[in-house]
């Protein structure tokens, strides 16, 4: 669930706010790098940083806030200059976990704390029985419609891919200045186009015993398909720099018709200051069944040799943070969902589209984050995608990552 404002240069911001008087010899640091999600993250952290500060005086929280574009540069910098956080907040974890990084997520977490967290979460950083991290937010993904465009084409919302086909064509004939559908195959979020469509094809990432099947029959034509729309002007121009939040504009300005869109848009929208008549469905499907994908982000906690000091603030830092309140308060920001069973149970009782949407996140697929070639996946379908759009055979490119993947 990334929300980039930016594309290309760095968006860190240092908020690192002492409680007020001067800081005692002995006060233990907790840094913590984190992930920009949105228009109101890093403020949110800065009143976080001086509450925490404020409520703790024997420790010194840091957290910089660093765009989703540059996250993985900056942290991999850190790591090889010896120089890692103590606290990330990340998608990723398993190259981590294999070069032997991390700290197992309990040795840092209380028991209390960890037990809030849905069981379904906590398995996707499992390996090997030993859990490495624990789960910051998480989203889900539908389908957003523009109700006044589709209406005024006359076409009724796609729940099959030849559907989608004939909507985007009628769209397209009613207005060609606005594009009928939206794709994302960004270095930011072009795993997740991806998972759209290869999982909405009877594809994926994997088979049901965890093996690599990238170049599988099903992701290809699923591939295909989606450059297709693009070939065919149905989609915004250019793909493989429209990042979402690009998509997610257009969609609130009434350029794009129809978009796949995480549980936060309404949110992102209102933010920005735009008003659409919206409507939410499912994602369209070749397969008759569709397939949401759900995103889960994390924190982990690298092992930089603590004193038992050291982690009793770490601890502390968590405790802090998934307090229920404080929690719920974190998740409503951005508009996310929540990975604790408590902040579930509060947003739900708030908000009944929350309810609905935390039921969908109970069906969707996850990326297969756990395993440890994940990282260069990632990379890689997007590279495929983006290779494909300038002509490049979606065959070729994804029979070279398979071999390269699985060897």
């Amino acid at each position: 669930m990334k929300k980039v404002l930016t594309a290309g240069a760095a968006m860190a911001m240092v908020l690192s706010m002492a409680s007020m008087g001067a800081m005692a010899e002995d006060t233990v640091d907790v840094n913590v790098i984190a992930a920009q999600y949105g228009q109101n993250t890093a403020d949110w952290w800065a009143q976080f940083v001086e509450d925490f500060n404020a409520d703790n005086p024997g420790i010194n929280l840091n957290v910089e806030v660093v765009s989703w574009n540059d996250i993985y540069t900056v942290v991999n910098t850190r790591i090889a200059n010896g120089e890692a956080p103590d606290v990330l907040n990340i998608d990723v974890f398993a190259d981590y976990q294999a070069d032997d990084l991390l700290l197992p997520i309990q040795d840092v977490v209380s028991e209390e704390t960890y037990s809030k967290m849905y069981d379904a979460f906590l398995d996707q950083s499992e390996v090997d029985g030993t859990v490495w991290a624990i789960p910051d937010l998480a989203s889900a993904r539908a389908l957003y419609y523009n109700k006044d465009i589709l209406e005024a084409a006359g076409v009724e919302v796609p729940t099959t891919w030849d559907e989608l086909t004939a909507a985007c064509e009628a769209i397209k004939a009613y207005d060609d200045s606005i594009y009928p559908w939206g794709i994302d195959m960004t270095t930011d979020e072009g795993q997740a186009a991806f998972a759209y469509y290869t999982w909405n094809n009877g594809g994926g990432f994997v088979d049901d015993e965890g093996n690599w099947t990238l170049n599988s029959p099903e992701n290809v034509e699923a591939i295909e398909y989606a450059i297709s729309l693009v070939n065919a002007g149905y989609t915004n121009s250019d793909p493989a720099n429209d990042t979402r939040y690009d998509l997610q504009d257009m969609f609130g300005a009434g350029k794009i018709a129809m978009v796949i869109a995480p549980n936060s848009l309404p949110t992102y929208i209102a933010d920005g200051g735009n008003e659409v008549n919206y409507g939410v469905a499912s994602i369209p499907s070749n397969t008759g069944e569709s397939v949401s994908a759900g995103v889960m982000d994390r924190f982990m906690c690298f092992d930089n040799d603590y004193t038992d000091e050291e982690k009793a603030a770490i601890t502390t830092f968590f405790d802090y943070f998934y307090d229920d309140a404080r929690y719920t308060d974190w998740v409503a920001m951005e508009g996310f969902l929540p990975a604790t069973k408590t902040g579930g149970e509060a947003l739900a009782a708030a908000d009944p589209d929350m309810a609905s949407w935390i039921d969908i996140l109970a069906s969707c697929k996850f990326y297969p984050t756990a395993k440890a070639e994940w990282a260069d996946v990632k990379q890689g379908v997007i590279s495929a995608e983006q290779n494909a759009l300038l002509g490049e055979s979606v065959q070729e490119q994804l029979d070279n990552l398979q071999a390269e993947i699985a060897g």
